[in-house]
């Protein structure tokens, strides 16, 4: 009896596993699809976060400030190097990069703003990191948006990990901004054109 029910069993994975085998696999995207250009400019999006929170995590002696900075560079850290993976893997460039209007769309910050970091006096520079850093996500978010049904499952999981995360991080940064008396008043950032799935 116990052989026989073994027996079930075993053909039942089998053929569930046969079943998974058969699953069709989603096509490689193409070098100009949504998934790849959001890759592509994630990846710039990111090396400028972590651009943004170096001057913190060096000059910054505030604990709360300093464990969002130092939790948005491991956290980017890691998607970049899965990022980059990505495109090695179908075969593509890092390249076209964003245009500066899909920068500005992309929440971006400029070139001033971020060596303003390193030499304004610390307080105004705490407070433009957390301006600065809640506009980049708020440009995150609205890149991932439309990828979060993507038919790529690590597409479309690394969007879902970001509008998640960044949401998170966007209410403590808020939070830090509210208890030096300031607030965040910029408007989110759009989805810049050719971001939209």
């Amino acid at each position: 009896m116990r052989r026989r029910a073994a027996a079930g069993l075993l053909a039942l994975l089998l053929g569930g596993g046969g079943l998974l085998l058969t699953q069709p696999r989603p096509a490689a995207p193409t070098t100009d699809s949504a998934e790849a250009q959001f890759v592509r400019h994630m990846i710039v999006h990111h090396e400028q976060a972590l651009g943004l929170s170096a001057p913190m995590l060096r000059r910054s002696g505030d604990r709360s400030l300093r464990s969002v900075a130092l939790d948005i560079t491991l956290g980017q850290e890691e998607q970049l190097r899965q990022m980059r993976a990505w495109l090695a893997g179908w075969g593509f460039s890092p390249r076209p990069r964003p245009t500066p209007a899909q920068a500005r769309g992309m929440g971006m910050a400029s070139v001033d703003d971020i060596e303003a970091l390193s030499s304004l006096p610390l307080p105004q520079a705490e407070v433009s990191f957390l301006r600065l850093m809640i506009r980049h996500h708020q440009g995150a978010i609205a890149m991932s948006r439309p990828l979060q049904n993507s038919p790529q499952p690590n597409v479309r999981r690394l969007a879902r990990q970001v509008v998640a995360t960044q949401q998170g991080e966007i209410a403590t940064m808020q939070s830090l901004l509210r208890a030096r008396g300031e607030v965040q008043n910029m408007a989110p950032a759009q989805a810049a054109p050719g971001h939209q799935h």
